[in-house]
Parts: C-alpha cells; structure tokens; sequence
C-alpha cells in the first residue's frame, strides 16, 4: 500500500499530509498530538487505507512540514478546526471520519462539538471532552499537578530552550520514559528530532498550549449545553497514561449522547503505538457499524 506526502493550501496555509487509500473511499482525517506529526499514526495509516478509506495523516500547523504561523492567536481552536474543514473541501468532501490523539482529539472533539454536520463519526484517543479536564483539574489535586507542565509551556523563549536542550532530551523522554519499554526504537526518535528542529517548530508546537489562553478560545466549554456531542463517538483509553487521569474519559463521556468508552489495560498515553492490533481493530468495528466503506468522490 503506497503513502504518498501531500501538502495542499487551505485555510490560508500549506498544510502538509500523509495519504493512502482510494481516492472514492470515505475520507479519514487523523490528528496527531503534542509532540508528534503524521508519523504518530504509521501504525494505522495502512490498516485503514486496507479496508477502503482515503486517509489524511496531517501535520497540523505548527508541526514538522505543514505551515507554523507566528503568534499565539493562530493556534486558538476554532483556527485548528478550520484548518481540517479547509482540507476536507480540498478533497471535495461534505464529511469526515475524525480521528484524534492528545491535542488532536481536543481538535476533533472542538469540531464535533462546534461542526457536527462534517463529523460521521469522531474516535479520541487518550483525550477528554474539553470540558472535562477544568472539572477533574478542580476536584482532583492530582490531574492539577500532572497538568502543571502547562503552564510552564505558556512562558515565552524558556520552554524552547529546555525543549531542544541535550538534543531534545526532554522531548525524547516524554515518548520513551512514559511508554512501556520499546515503543519507540531509536530510529522512530530520530524522525521525530528532525521535525522538531525544523525552523519555528518548537514555537509552533507550543503555541497550541499558550493559546489556551487567548480570549474566548475555551470559555465556551464552561457551558455543558453548548457543548454537547450528538455524533457518534468513540474513546479509546490506554489505562495507564501518566499525564490524563481516568477519571477524564469517565467525565468526558457525560458530554456525549451516542458513545462508546472502552479501556485497554496495558498501555499507556501512546496507547495506538504499543498496542497497534488493538487500537485498529476497535477503530475497524466502530468504523464498520451501519457504514459503507465507499463514498464516490475524490480528489
């Protein structure tokens, strides 16, 4: 199954992806998190392009190829999410099949929430329902203390420095210190430092966190009926993630009318690349439930 690497304009910036699959086959969009890039999904690209899907790993802006727009303000949600609409009319689509890990669920649950007539169906994957995470963060002091990097990430200048010191060190061991042993070979860290050292990288990847803080960007996920997910969603949770707690995907699941929750015992926050025959076999299921693979039009 050939990968081809695509980049196309859209919502005013070139965005560069990975693709497979037919061209008439339905359309699945999948959005890697912090601090990945189309890479992260290598373990489902081909999978999903196998059963019939026309796949689009992006890179979202910020990240590795695609465009890294300066200033916080260019990583609010609502330009996130235009970013996927935008390269879904590239490809003359009405829909999507939305798939996010880490910030890029928080991008597909933005656009289920805010866009559901372009959502079939939305899998995230270790990411709560925005709203969820300010009301674990205020009951739970242990989600606060295991967020704090957060607002760490908010400073300016400091954050790079520490990010790219001792050859991304610190990057490095947030993939292979908090995954099981294995996960990610040396080769895979490799690909991952030459993204990260691509110009403004670092900056981009962290705008996405300092724009948290920009004016009206999340103040909408403080009111539940606005916030409500009526499309069909699954969330798939690697149960040992050292960064979310469970109880998040417990919470998030209050804000959803038609879901599916389901834990995987032996994985961590990179739950789709230590168990990759689990993860794509329950994305396969969901996929499959009163669905036709076949769409009829392409790009």
């Amino acid at each position: 199954m050939r990968v081809e690497h695509i980049t196309v304009k859209a919502n005013g910036m070139n965005l560069h992806m990975a693709a497979a699959g037919p061209n008439d086959g339905k359309l699945v969009i999948l959005l890697h998190g912090f601090p990945e890039f189309w890479y992260g999904w290598k373990e489902q690209i081909v999978p999903l392009a196998q059963q019939g899907f026309r796949v689009l790993a992006l890179d979202q802006r910020g990240y590795n190829l695609s465009e890294k727009p300066e200033g916080a303000d260019s990583y609010v949600l609502d330009e996130l999410r235009d970013d996927v609409l935008a390269v879904m009319k590239v490809f003359q689509r009405e829909k999507a099949i939305i798939i996010g890990h880490d910030w890029g669920g928080a991008v597909g649950w933005h656009l289920a929430v805010t866009r559901p007539e372009n959502v079939e169906k939305f899998i995230a994957i270790n990411m709560p329902h925005p709203a969820a995470l300010p009301k674990v963060m205020a009951t739970n002091p242990l989600q606060w203390f295991k967020s704090s990097y957060m607002a760490f990430f908010q400073m300016n200048d400091v954050p790079e420095k520490s990010l790219a010191a001792n050859d991304y060190y610190g990057l490095s061991a947030a993939l292979t210190k908090f995954s099981r042993p294995g996960t990610f070979s040396q080769l895979d860290i490799d690909d991952y430092k030459e993204a990260w050292a691509k110009p403004g990288a670092l900056t981009g990847m962290l705008n996405w966190y300092r724009a948290l803080t920009e004016k009206n960007n999340i103040s909408m996920y403080g009111r539940k009926e606005a916030v409500m997910v009526h499309v069909p969603t699954k969330i798939i949770w690697g149960i040992k993630d050292q960064f979310l707690l469970k109880k998040l995907a417990q919470q998030s699941v209050k804000f959803c009318s038609d879901y599916e929750l389901v834990y995987i015992d032996d994985a961590t926050h990179w739950v789709h690349h230590e168990q990759p025959d689990i993860v794509n076999r329950l994305i396969k299921n969901f996929l499959e439930e009163n669905s036709q693979v076949a769409e009829g039009v392409g790009v």
